[in-house]
Formats: structure tokens, sequence, C-alpha cells
């Protein structure tokens, strides 16, 4: 979950990744499981984005920011602090919702929705729909009677009872016990799905009981619909993100922390058995990132004012066999609370302060590779023992990362048949002989990445 409306432990707190080694999809079901998180976008620009770019690239999915009806406020993190269901939000209507759904869905991109059903909002006055709330009363939607009985803000992180009964950052927490807390929070999400929606990222579901969760997942008219689960993990936490993977797939934070360290202080070859072999999630139910809306204002992973190596990070992550990954794409921000720009309005990428990290030349073009090297294993690894890195995915694709300070020359060996490809990297040609190896050079923090049915520029 995202909200700086208190204090900074509003961003910390509020985001968590749920699990269960159990019974769950596995990555977004269908062929292409990368996520274009276009944050605080509006919704009409969402729709042009999947036309002219995010169908085209081969993104799967796109997710949004909330819908509903939230405080009123420039800071995005009001976003996260819903005083109604109705869709009418900073980002759009009914309307041009249910628009962005179906444009998305003709350009080949399905819909994932970030869904806040922890809590309401932390004061009192009148939302962006016009809906007038205090801060325990939501006429027509909830009373006093639908919250926990804890108003005191969550403390305790080795306290389950306080994790998940006591207010995140000052938020109304709804007693998700209840039936009908349960009923008509299932009632947002079928609503939901009515339009259109394809799955839904749950804000702050550590703070929920995975029951909880389980339950309201079975009211939903499609009880099967992909689950993203926000579960922060934190070592001896009395509520950990496998408890969760039961609904279905959990946000993996220590991928992203720990690829922060590796890309600024360690070595790109200790990645080499990344993920599952670093004790995370299965990959089966692991939801992974470079960065989040949270996590580039806190400071607990890179983000976009790091340069190469937060490009390099996200080649990484789409180039290897691990998890379902969202590509954030966000604005620029020097105070981390400011809200989105032009109220959400993207009328061109890299103008008026939005950065379309989804759409940089480096990322986007390792979206086509991931989906064509979909349930390859990694083989024919390859490091120079620090930062210099290459690995294959299986006889359809092939990766080289140079995060050496001067640039680097050799013969790298692939499990590649023999014939010429295009770096997309680079857009230029290499040619792979009937032993599988081609030869090189790459500069100072560039990479280079090759797959089979892309053979010219």
């Amino acid at each position: 979950m995202a909200r700086k409306t208190l204090s900074a432990a509003l961003a910390l707190a509020a985001c968590s990744v749920v699990m269960t080694p159990s019974v769950a999809s596995a990555s977004p079901p269908g062929t292409k499981d990368v996520t274009a998180v276009l944050f605080e976008w509006n919704y009409g620009s969402v729709a042009k984005e999947c036309t002219s770019t995010l169908g085209p690239a081969g993104y799967g999915y796109v997710q949004v920011s909330p819908p509903a009806e939230h405080i009123q406020g420039s800071q995005w993190w009001t976003s996260y602090q819903p005083v109604s269901y109705k869709i009418a939000g900073r980002l759009g209507d009914r309307a041009s919702f249910q628009n962005m759904v179906n444009t998305c869905h003709a350009a080949g991109v399905k819909v994932v929705v970030d869904t806040v059903i922890n809590h309401m909002s932390a004061g009192s006055g009148t939302g962006t729909g016009g809906s007038s709330y205090t801060k325990y009363n939501y006429p027509g939607l909830y009373s006093s009677y639908d919250f926990d009985d804890c108003t005191s803000p969550v403390s305790n992180y080795a306290d389950r009872w306080n994790v998940q009964h006591c207010e995140l950052v000052g938020l109304a927490d709804l007693d998700t016990g209840e039936e009908y807390v349960r009923k008509t929070i299932a009632g947002y999400m079928n609503d939901l799905l009515s339009l259109g929606v394809d799955g839904f990222r749950i804000d702050a579901a550590k703070h929920i009981p995975a029951e909880d969760l389980a339950n309201i997942k079975t009211r939903l008219t499609n009880p099967s619909v992909y689950w993203k689960q926000e579960v922060i993990y934190g070592a001896g936490e009395a509520v950990q993100p496998t408890e969760y993977t039961g609904n279905g797939d959990v946000q993996e934070f220590r991928y992203a922390y720990d690829l922060k360290r590796v890309f600024n202080d360690e070595n790109l070859a200790y990645l080499k058995n990344y993920g599952e072999g670093w004790g995370y999630m299965s990959s089966s139910v692991a939801g992974v990132f470079v960065d989040n809306h949270d996590t580039e204002r806190n400071g607990s992973t890179l983000n976009y004012k790091d340069g190469a190596n937060y490009t390099l990070a996200n080649v990484f992550m789409l180039a290897y066999p691990y998890g379902a990954p969202d590509i954030n794409s966000g604005y620029e921000w020097s105070d981390a609370d400011a809200g989105p720009p032009n109220n959400g309005v993207v009328n061109a990428c890299w103008q008026d302060g939005w950065k379309c990290q989804h759409a940089w030349p480096e990322i986007i073009r390792m979206v086509a590779f991931r989906n064509a090297v979909r349930g390859q294993a990694m083989t024919n690894w390859w490091d120079d023992g620090a930062d210099a890195i290459a690995f294959g995915r299986g006889a359809k694709g092939y990766v080289a990362i140079n995060h050496e300070s001067g640039s680097l020359t050799r013969t790298y060996q692939t499990s590649l048949p023999a014939g010429t490809y295009c770096n997309v990297q680079a857009n230029t040609s290499v040619t792979v002989n009937s032993s599988g190896q081609f030869t090189a050079t790459l500069g100072s923090n560039t990479a280079l990445a090759i797959y089979a049915g892309k053979s010219t520029c």
C-alpha cells in the first residue's frame, strides 16, 4: 500500500506480500507475464498507451492505480485512502475506466487493478466523487461497527494481532473477519470484474489475515482471477509472505532489496542462483520488481535516479527465469509526496516529468525477449567473478551484461542454433557459429540480448 499521509512509516508499513507454498496459479495466466505498472496515469492515457506501446511490445498486463473514490488532495497517496467504492477518483470516472479496459483488451493487454480493501481513510471531508465521510462512517457503505476495535496505529510487527487489527498509519481498519465487510469488499471487486478487469493487486495484504482474503476471493464471480498480494517480508515478523501463496501470487520484496545491494555494492556474479537459491518464495508464486511506487521513494530499492544500475537491473529481471515481473513506470519527483503531473494526464512520454520506464529502449525490448524464452531454464552461465555476467535461456535466447568500468570483448558459448541474430539492446547483428559461439564487445554498463525468431534489427 502506499500513503505518506501522516509519516514516512506509511510507505514502509503499507506494503505487504502474501504467500503460501501450496495451490496458487503461477505467474499471471497466459503466455505473456510482464506487467507495466503505470503509476498514477489517468485511464484515458493508459488506454492510449495500451494501443500504441504496451500491446505491440508484448506486455501481457497493465496495472492501474486505485479507481475508487478517495480523499481529496494533490499527493499521490490520496489514491490509497478510499471513501467509497464508486469509480470516481482523480484518474477517471466509470466511463473512462470501462473504455480503458476495452481498449487495452483490444490491444491484447490484460488489466490488473491496484485494490485498496484493508482500510478506508484517516480523516473526514468530501471525496473526489462528492461523497461525505468521516473516519469511521461512510454513508451507505460502512459504519463504525465495520471497523476493527483497535483504533491505534500498528506498532509491533512481532505481534500478529497488532499488525492485522490495528490501523496502518492511522487509516480506519476494516474488520475483514465480518460477514458484511467481506460481502461488501467482494461486491466492489465483482463490480470491477463486471467491467472486464483481469486481476487485482491486493494493497497492504499483510494487514489482512490470509483466511479473510481467501474467503473474499471465494465470493468473486471469478474465484480463480489473478491475485498479486503485497506482503513485505520482514525477518522474524509474525506475518510472513508464504502464508498467502494459497490465495495467489505474492510480491517478493527481498528480490528488489537485494538487487539494489548487488548492483550498487557487490558483484553481479553472485546472481547465478538468484531467486529460490537465495531463500525466496517459489518462482511460481512470486511477483518481482526492481522498484515500485513505495520503494522508489523510501530508498529501499533502486529507482530511475540510479542510471545504468537501474536500467541493467531491469534488463536482468526480464531475462532471468524467476517470478512474474512488474516494470514500474511513474514520474519524476523531488518531493516524495508529490502527486502525478497534469493530474495523471500523459500527453507524451518523457514530457512533463513522466519517466515512462516501461518504454525505455533497453527495457521495452526485453519484453519480447522474455516472451520468446518463456519456459526455458537458465543455461550456459558465465561470469568474470565480478561485474560481468552472461547466461542463456535454453536454445531460445542469450543475454550478457557488462557492469564493469571498462569495455569487455570475449567469445560466449550459447545453446542457440547457428545463424544471425539481432542484439536488441543495440540494434546490431550477432553471428552465432555452428558451435553455438559468438564474439562480441560490450561497453561499460551495457547489455546484449539475442533470441530465436529475431534475426534482423
